[in-house]
């Protein structure tokens, strides 16, 4: 017999539910766009919303729900939502830009400290005060409009069509390698564009951000996640900013000056001479590095080296120190990890978990004890740090002649907090990072954490055996790390060393895009995977054989003649 509870119903009801996470439950009519229920919530603007998660899936407000649906709110304090927002903001100062400047072109080139991208007119003279301020004047007032941005899917010959009416040659040298027959665009009035990734649905939403100028452009100015309504005061970050440059400078001598650029020197076997050509940099400014350090008349006794995760820390201090025995100097290698104090009295995170990033994890007392003993040739006995017990106990006894120097690499390296007894004309500190420059397009950015974060993937997979959703679960956290300790002493450094190279997306794609397609549907992983996936294909493989053995790059993919190379440790 069947169940009498089951009934069968003829016609479909009208209305959808939709479910939160807390037990909420909203009615609406059938395919009435998902803004409308985030309306409804009573935090719809505390931060603003401007996305949802749909049965695991992200989607934009303007998304119908066709069906009862899990909701999961993204405001732009959420990493999905910060990158909606921004990439909006990026389309309405575009839009704004050619409304003032229809005969200029702007570039987006980079990101900054403190949130903001840098933007530069090309072949053209930097933007007066006055102009920024028109710039801007014209993005409030259409933000002030509440101009729908409306979204459209048109097949790949229209697209390419409308891109080559507009002179868009960089998008045009980039959909030559799409294999897709249809493409996302955007509008806002008469402006259309491509943008890699979903908008909010209207200018409204965009009241966030200011105009900076600064020397060669301006800096659209956005807030940060921790703080999604308010712009803090930017930071000074001249030497940065230097560097920046100067890997733009370096892109010009290859040639590359976007993603479709690169795919074009694949297909025409020119990536060998890109690669030669960009690992020759690379070594060139390590060279340059150690000579500084050594022409100090031998002052310099502690190189401190500093850096986010995955920016190649390991690598790079390999190579330096043979540069530095180039020129006489034998490093010495000390780990700051050994100077952790004891489990027992380590600080612990907001959530009740040991924080072994914290400032305070770390014995500054003993350490700068050692250093400054070392420094006077007396012989000491290191510490070594148990991980299993957690505890320090006694390492190896060791001293330095005349010609060692120090080499210590630790996210507390620039911090000055750090040694404050040692004496400033002996350190030199050194900041790396990988600050990618290369970007798909004029106005679709290569976020330099991205790159980390891939090249963190494949790592993990082979040394580490972590699978890359625990990679990308973890990296939230690490991120937090970088931004508390890192980055807000960048600039203390005295030299910075730019570990990107314009080849290695093409490079890590092989390796990164099966680790990625393992990772479950549903997680909050999987939506980053699919972001990372869909990225990765603008992008032509390279053969990995091409890659020297001694590459940063090496110490993600593998197969590095450095994993083997000690930095000698005895008088």
């Amino acid at each position: 017999m069947p169940d009498q509870n089951i009934k069968q119903i003829s016609v479909p009801r009208d209305t959808v539910e939709v479910y939160l996470s807390d037990g909420r439950t909203y009615q609406g009519k059938r395919n009435t766009p998902i803004i409308e229920f985030m309306k409804a919530l009573p935090e719809w603007m505390n931060p603003p919303i401007v996305g949802a998660v749909m049965d695991g899936e992200l989607r934009e407000l303007t998304y119908p729900v066709r069906k009862d649906t899990f909701v999961k709110p993204i405001n732009i304090s959420d990493s999905d939502g910060s990158k909606i927002y921004r990439r909006s903001l990026v389309f309405l100062l575009q839009a704004s830009f050619e409304d003032v400047f229809p005969k200029m072109e702007l570039s987006v080139d980079y990101s900054v400290p403190s949130g903001g991208y840098f933007c530069r007119v090309i072949d053209h003279s930097p933007l007066v005060s006055t102009e920024v301020k028109s710039l801007e004047e014209r993005m409030r007032f259409l933000v002030e409009k509440d101009l729908p941005i409306k979204r459209e899917i048109v097949d790949l010959e229209t697209a390419r069509a409308y891109f080559a009416s507009k002179n868009y040659e960089d998008k045009l040298q980039l959909l030559k390698y799409r294999k897709k027959q249809e493409l996302v665009l955007y509008q806002l009035e008469n402006h259309r564009d491509y943008h890699h990734g979903y908008m909010v649905p209207s200018t409204g939403f965009l009241t966030f951000f200011t105009l900076v100028p600064v020397e060669e452009g301006f800096i659209l100015q956005y807030p940060r996640r921790k703080t999604p309504t308010i712009l803090k005061p930017m930071p000074q970050y001249t030497k940065l900013r230097e560097v920046f440059h100067q890997y733009g400078d370096w892109l010009d001598s290859l040639g590359i000056g976007s993603v479709g650029s690169l795919n074009d020197a694949v297909l025409s076997h020119g990536i060998h001479e890109i690669i030669l050509v960009s690992e020759a940099l690379h070594e060139q400014k390590i060279s340059e590095i150690a000579t500084q350090i050594a022409g100090d008349n031998n002052k310099k006794r502690l190189v401190l080296i500093s850096g986010p995760s995955s920016s190649g820390k390991t690598t790079f201090s390999k190579r330096l120190a043979i540069q530095l025995l180039t020129h006489g100097i034998q490093p010495f290698a000390l780990e700051m990890d050994n100077y952790f104090v004891d489990r027992d009295d380590t600080p612990k995170d907001e959530d009740g978990n040991l924080n072994f990033e914290s400032f305070n994890a770390i014995n500054r007392v003993a350490l700068e004890r050692d250093l400054l003993s070392l420094m006077r040739g007396e012989e000491i006995q290191l510490p070594k740090f148990n991980f299993h017990e957690g505890r320090s106990e006694p390492g190896e006894i060791v001293s330095l002649h005349k010609d060692q120097i120090v080499i210590m690499e630790g996210i507390h390296g620039l911090n000055p907090s750090l040694l404050t007894n040692f004496p400033e004309q002996n350190m030199f500190r050194i900041y790396i990072s990988c600050l990618t420059q290369l970007n798909l397009d004029r106005f679709n950015r290569i976020s330099t954490t991205d790159t980390r974060m891939l090249r963190r993937i494949v790592r993990d997979s082979w040394a580490r055996g972590f699978t890359a959703q625990r990679t990308i679960s973890l990296w939230e956290s690490v991120r937090r790390g970088e931004r508390e300790h890192i980055f807000p002493y960048q600039e203390n450094a005295n030299a910075i060393f730019n570990s990107a190279l314009v080849y290695e997306l093409a490079a890590i794609k092989p390796y990164a895009e099966p680790l990625l397609r393992q990772i479950p549907f549903g997680t909050d992983e999987y939506r980053e995977a699919k972001r990372l996936l869909a990225f990765l294909n603008w992008f032509i493989e390279i053969d990995q054989d091409l890659i020297p053995n001694n590459s940063i790059l090496r110490e993600f993919i593998g197969g590095s003649i450095l994993s083997e190379f000690k930095i000698w440790n005895h008088a």
